[in-house]
């Protein structure tokens, strides 16, 4: 599959949509400067094109391995993997204290997007590592952070976060894990985790646990849940890997795609020799918990963005290639390439026009967490509001685009040889893991709309209607606001009927919001004439298409919830 960094666009919403030259006038933020910020992409781009998409395929067919002496990752990963080390790029959102090269996070996520659009399997070690860091800047000691912070900083070792068990999903509270003082400050950890992303593989010569457990006599529930560091391999003390932590892969899990990512069973303190470090005081896992899951929702919002991008560029590279006769009124044409068929161009509109509006997305997210860093007023509250958006309409447009990428390559999209069933294959994931995206609608009409009374939904709504110019983005703008506060006044259950198509139509909202300006950038602006015109025109199809589509949401939005419970449950068998 050919892969070209989106460079070009990446500079333009990081100008634009997260003001990256405003965040460099801060003293924290000062070494973005249009060079450095230049560099960053033109290199992580170099690194992505010509050593991380070429293992792509191998990655899928043939993908990691489990062996009695652990997970083997696939022909070429272990060197690609120690060159993006090698190159700092780990380093680059980590303040300079822990360290990194304290960039704007929003930086960091450019570089994990052309990562991930290159090789989205392989990208979630380096992605998942970032909330382990995460997790320990702003809960661990001043030891642990000592310990640990340098070698995951550079990606030396990977980070990994240690939730899920056979009966705790979503239920996070029903997790039996158990954590034993030792008498000593640390614990004895059992228990089995699954579903845990790079739980083990052969790029690293150690990986550091993040894993949830009770202490004895803990209360029931999240109440009772603590956050435990716990090392593959125990530190000697010069600070280096020594004896093995008595954590084992029972087995990893074969998937529907995301096979270059091992996801693996791990059981903790089989012989009872498995020691872990508190982080963040007992009962405070939930807290230290939503630190790293914050990070992640965002993450894999991008993981959309990176899927969808990839998808869009094959699909793209297709119909330029791809020859065949055209029929119009019956008769019969010359045979002309097939992006030359109005079907291809709509979808291949759809496809540029998604892919960019959730990049603007995320990354107007990401650029939140740079702000509230430096204490500006209200981002953390816009934040809060954003990051359900970001995951779960990120994720949905990664599965509709990868979708409509297979339809652009016809039957040739059905054959895996093609690769382009592997983009929709590793997209589908992504609405499940970090929180389902129901979770986050959920989240958003339960807790975020109600932020401060309210406050933070009515600014950002203020912060759209201000710009907005098209009427049709304006009156899904009215629409988000009625129902918004409408639903701050309904009980639970009517709030969930409609929670998640408003989720929807509250993204696209603030997509068009943001895909308005972006558009109207395009004004006199200088730079690459194809680019500046597709853009121009994916911004028009996204105001006068997929605004209206959202704007339909309306009814389902406002449902009540009596029309899911009309009937029994058992009826749905029926």
């Amino acid at each position: 599959m050919p892969f070209t960094p989106a460079t070009t666009d990446q500079r333009f919403v990081l100008d634009h949509v997260t003001a990256i030259a405003d965040l460099a006038q801060s003293e924290r933020f000062a070494a973005a400067s249009d060079d450095v910020v230049d560099a960053v992409l033109e290199g992580v781009g170099q690194l992505a094109e010509g050593e991380w998409a070429p293992l792509q395929r191998i990655g899928d067919t043939v993908g990691a391995k489990w062996t009695a002496e652990g997970v083997v990752m696939p022909e070429g990963f272990v060197q690609a993997y120690r060159d993006y080390v090698e190159g700092g790029w780990g380093t680059i959102g980590v303040p300079e204290e822990f360290g990194g090269q304290g960039l704007p996070f929003a930086i960091q996520t450019a570089v994990l997007e052309t990562l991930g659009s290159a090789n989205m399997g392989f990208a979630l070690a380096p992605t998942l590592t970032v909330g382990a860091i995460e997790a320990l800047a702003h809960h661990g000691s001043a030891e642990q952070q000592a310990l640990y912070l340098p070698h995951l900083a550079t990606g030396e070792w990977t980070g990994t976060m240690n939730l899920t068990e056979p009966q705790a999903g979503s239920d996070v509270g029903a997790l039996r894990s158990t954590a034993t003082p030792r008498g000593d400050g640390t614990f004895l950890i059992k228990g089995t985790k699954i579903y845990i992303s790079f739980g083990d593989h052969d790029m690293a010569p150690n990986i550091v646990h993040l894993v949830l457990a009770r202490t004895p006599g803990a209360p029931a529930g999240t109440k009772g849940i603590s956050l435990f560091l716990v090392p593959k391999y125990r530190l000697n003390a010069d600070g280096t890997p020594g004896d093995f932590n008595d954590v084992r892969v029972v087995s990893i899990e074969h998937k529907m795609g995301l096979h270059a990512s091992p996801t693996c069973v791990l059981s903790f303190g089989d012989n009872d020799d498995c020691i872990g470090e508190l982080i963040g005081g007992e009962f405070g896992g939930i807290r230290a918990m939503f630190t790293m899951m914050n990070n992640a929702r965002l993450n894999v919002g991008l993981q959309g963005v990176q899927v969808a991008e990839g998808a869009t560029q094959a699909a793209v590279a297709y119909a330029l290639e791809r020859v065949q006769s055209a029929r119009a009124g019956g008769a019969s044409r010359d045979s002309v390439r097939i992006v030359e068929h109005p079907d291809v161009r709509r979808m291949l509109m759809r496809m540029k026009a998604q892919t960019q509006a959730a990049r603007a997305l995320v990354y107007l997210a990401a650029a939140q967490v740079d702000r509230a860093a430096l204490g500006e007023a209200g981002a953390q509250n816009r934040l809060e509001i954003l990051t359900p958006l970001a995951k779960a309409h990120g994720t949905d447009i990664g599965c509709e685009v990868s979708s409509i990428g297979v339809q652009v390559f016809g039957g040739m999209g059905y054959i895996e040889e093609t690769g382009a069933a592997q983009f929709f294959r590793d997209a589908r994931i992504t609405p499940i893991y970090e929180g389902t995206n129901g979770i986050q609608a959920a989240d958003l009409v339960g807790r975020k709309l109600g932020l401060d009374n309210g406050a933070a939904f009515a600014a950002l709504i203020g912060d759209m209607r201000a710009e907005a110019q098209d009427a049709g983005l304006i009156a899904l703008i009215d629409a988000c606001e009625e129902i918004g506060r409408g639903m701050m006044t309904l009980d639970a259950d009517d709030k969930l009927a409609g929670s998640y198509p408003f989720l929807t139509m509250l993204s696209v909202a603030t997509c068009g919001w943001l895909m308005e300006r972006l558009g109207r950038a395009t004004e006199g602006a200088e730079g690459d004439a194809a680019y500046l015109a597709m853009k121009k025109a994916a911004t028009r199809f996204y105001v006068e298409q997929i605004v209206p589509e959202a704007l339909g949401l309306k009814a389902a939005a406002t449902a009540k919830a009596d029309v899911l419970y009309s009937v029994e449950a058992e009826a749905f068998a029926a």
